[in-house]
């Protein structure tokens, strides 16, 4: 079983900057995809920003030039630089991996508990 902790959630105001983190920890013989979402009040989850093992990334239009993702694959850890921050951007944020328990399991999709983000003057 693989664990998500996301961390680095608060309150800014508009145009701050906030820095999140997601440790993953568990069983884990390589995680693949890593990536983030939000959801806002009364809206549907939706994908922030993804990268690949390797550091393909690809973000949500909404977040282009505003946010960065990055990972320490040594570390087993997903950040999300957001910058320019906006009050839409306001949502519990996600932490989502892609993950291998073990050599022989196939992989599975895990996801933290969320953390808030609010961006208000």
């Amino acid at each position: 079983q693989v664990q998500l902790v996301e961390s680095g959630g608060g309150l800014v105001q508009p145009g701050g900057s906030l820095r999140l983190s997601c440790a993953a920890s568990g069983s884990i013989f390589r995680i693949n995809d890593m990536g983030w979402y939000r959801q806002a009040p009364g809206k549907q989850r939706e994908l922030v920003a993804r990268i690949s093992r390797g550091g393909t990334t690809n973000y949500a239009d909404a977040v282009k030039g505003r946010f960065t993702i990055s990972r320490d694959n040594a570390k087993n850890t997903v950040y999300l630089q957001m910058n320019s921050l906006k009050p839409e951007d306001t949502a519990v944020y996600y932490c989502n991996a892609e993950a291998l328990a073990s050599r022989w399991s196939l992989s599975a999709v895990y996801w933290g508990q969320g953390t808030q983000v609010t961006v208000s003057s």
